[in-house]
């Protein structure tokens, strides 16, 4: 095999972002396979350059040149950009691959764009990659493993690419971590509900932590496993090995099941300064909550009272819920989250819209099946922007009137005030009141506001949500090209627009598909 030179580029961001959150956090938002692909290509011999776009530089300049093979990771929000960067590697004569979760979510789109679309990734599939390494047409090749890998490089063999991200961070460096991959709860909107939970070596998390010493002198570090501690005593020995005690700053999701008061008081002893605890939905999911059998006012009671409890172990909370669940009606889910916002001052909640990212779940066929399922282009689909499932319940103006009332409550003036007050620290106090008066708190009410004006006066606006009409809005179309920017020229023609119903469609059987068209 001839030596390659390889691209490997990590797109934080879709496009320029001038925010607060994006100077301040995004070079903290580094993905871990990107680095864990560079390292492999390298340890096979071939030269690498690792780039993580974070909004902030000059995606032009930093671009790798001269390269045979290029390696994209993208969230499926910067999905259109991966999507340009490929156009043009590929006119350059480059090899181009796509992996992430948009990969993950949306193989069938990605491999109109791609040679190589990669699943779940093992180094001999990467492997495989670099020994082909030609150019697929008319469509790219989809490769994934049947499930993820036991075992991945550690921060010490990462960190000659890990460290020029961490220098792009002007105050918090936050250096990614995994302990497991998988999770063994199975929320259905998930895309590690059906991922079978597996440690990784605890050895090696001992030998980062130690080698981290070498490079901070308090390493800050944030876990990206999705459901943090499962194997706890395992995971909580590992650190308490490598060093004396709260000789680090730890930041994790997990979920309240597993942060029980006598886990917490570990958990302090260690380091944990931030904990982001899944609560999601005041009527469904209560096994990660430890609150299986109750819902409605009872669970609010009984989350706040644990979140409150939480708050003498760490000093940072962020609870994260999903709105416009099946099983929300009416007002009162709405309701109830503005009382926790009440009864739980300090708590930053993070709300999210229910959406549906391709195959990243099995409920998704459901949404499919329904035809509730909207083709929001991809650069949308990030949670808040755009909810590309019709609410069951809701209309669409009701809705959005309802999400607006919310947000505006949790971060109107009073509440930003007394989460300031409530918060221990002034750590904790700087990060609320920057994440409320950035893009997360004003930013999306701003946002949301616009999008429900549009509902109301805009007709095509309207049917576009409601399904009737598959023309895009220029609300949506004007956003993209701004964004993009100088790569909007290069975005390959038909990529604004995707199947909605793929993931349907590669289940159901051909001779049904025929029939009901008939």
């Amino acid at each position: 095999m001839k030596k390659l030179k390889i691209g490997v580029i990590d797109l934080v961001s879709k496009g320029p972002s001038s925010t607060l959150w994006a100077r301040v956090m995004h070079a903290n938002l580094a993905s871990i396979m990107p680095q864990v692909v560079a390292t492999w290509c390298e340890q096979e011999g071939h030269d690498v350059k690792l780039i993580c776009y974070t909004g902030q530089e000059n995606l032009q300049k930093e671009l790798p040149t001269g390269v045979d093979l290029v390696f994209i990771c993208s969230f499926t929000q910067a999905a259109l950009l991966a999507y340009a960067l490929s156009n043009y590697f590929r006119t350059k004569g480059a090899v181009t691959v796509l992996g992430g979760p948009h990969a993950r979510c949306y193989p069938d789109d990605a491999v109109k764009y791609f040679d190589y679309v990669l699943g779940f990734t093992h180094k001999s599939t990467i492997a495989d990659v670099l020994q082909d390494c030609s150019p697929q047409k008319p469509e790219g090749k989809h490769l994934s493993a049947d499930r993820q890998p036991a075992l991945l490089p550690g921060v010490k063999e990462r960190w000659k690419f890990m460290e020029p991200t961490l220098r792009k961070a002007p105050f918090l460096k936050m250096v990614p971590m995994l302990g497991s991959v998988g999770c063994p709860y199975t929320c259905p909107f998930c895309i590690d509900a059906t991922v079978d939970y597996q440690p990784l070596g605890f050895d090696v998390i001992k030998e980062d932590l130690q080698f981290l010493l070498t490079k901070f002198k308090k390493p800050t570090v944030g876990w990206h496993d999705p459901n943090f501690g499962v194997r706890f005593d395992a995971n909580m020995e590992a650190i308490a090995s490598a060093a004396p005690l709260r000789s680090f700053r730890f930041f994790a999701e997990s979920s309240l099941s597993i942060l029980t008061e006598e886990h917490l008081k570990v958990l302090q002893c260690n380091g944990f300064e931030a904990l982001l605890p899944g609560v999601e939905s005041w009527y469904e999911l209560g096994n990660k909550s430890r609150t299986s059998r109750a819902v409605g006012e009872e669970k609010v009671s009984r989350i706040a009272e644990h979140i409150n409890m939480m708050f003498q172990y760490v000093p940072y909370v962020q609870t994260n819920f999903v709105l416009g669940l099946d099983s929300d009606a009416g007002e009162e889910p709405f309701e109830l989250t503005k009382r926790f916002v009440d009864l739980s001052p300090a708590a930053f909640p993070g709300y999210s819209l229910l959406s549906a990212f391709g195959e990243a779940a099995p409920l998704n066929l459901e949404y499919q099946r329904e035809g509730r399922v909207l083709p929001f282009p991809f650069h949308f689909l990030n949670n808040h922007l755009a909810m590309n499932i019709k609410p069951k319940n809701y209309g669409w103006v009701e809705f959005y009137d309802k999400v607006i009332d919310l947000t505006a409550y949790t971060f109107s003036n009073k509440a930003i005030y007394r989460r300031f007050m409530a918060s221990s620290g002034s750590a904790a106090k700087w990060m609320n009141l920057m994440r409320a008066v950035s893009s997360e708190g004003y930013g999306r009410l701003r946002f949301f506001r616009k999008v429900r004006k549009n509902l109301v006066e805009d007709v095509g606006f309207r049917k576009y949500f409601e399904g009737e009409s598959q023309q895009l809005p220029a609300f949506y179309s004007n956003i993209i090209r701004k964004d993009l920017g100088y790569w909007w020229q290069w975005l390959p023609e038909g990529a604004i627009a995707h199947d909605p119903n793929a993931y349907l469609h590669k289940h159901t059987p051909q001779q049904h598909v025929l029939t009901a068209n008939k």
